[in-house]
């Protein structure tokens, strides 16, 4: 298993605060009514995202879930670009704390939570 690393989840709605370290939108589109001033957004990582076929495919489905995150953890694993973005995540990783900030109304069950999780536990590059 991979060492801990500081990464955090926050919704695009909730406030920005300092100890959120860099903040890092992991949504293929901006959230909805969140201004740029308020997001405070020092990356946003499109390229680590679900596809927008697979985004419209999940739509939020619970019972959906399971085999999102097997396809999204292979698009993660297949896409050059998406390594890319990884890489460029992992580096601001190793320079503080990460926030990924998400708009998903599922605090649970979100592609934000699952790219986490797969980055703390090794699961992609």
């Amino acid at each position: 298993m991979a060492p801990a690393l500081p990464i955090a989840l926050k919704r695009a709605y909730e406030t920005a605060a300092a100890g959120d370290g860099c903040r890092i939108l992991v949504e293929r589109l901006w959230p909805r009514g969140v201004t740029k001033e308020a997001a405070r957004i020092d990356l946003w990582a499109k390229e680590a995202v679900p596809t927008a076929d697979l985004r419209k495919w999940y739509g939020h489905e619970p019972e959906r879930w399971p085999e999102f995150q097997k396809r999204y953890l292979a698009e993660l694993q297949k896409r050059a670009q998406a390594a890319a973005a990884v890489a460029e995540i992992r580096a601001r990783v190793a320079a503080g704390p990460v926030t990924f900030v998400f708009a998903a109304k599922d605090l649970e069950r979100n592609s934000a939570a699952l790219l986490r999780r797969a980055l703390l536990d090794g699961l992609i590059g």
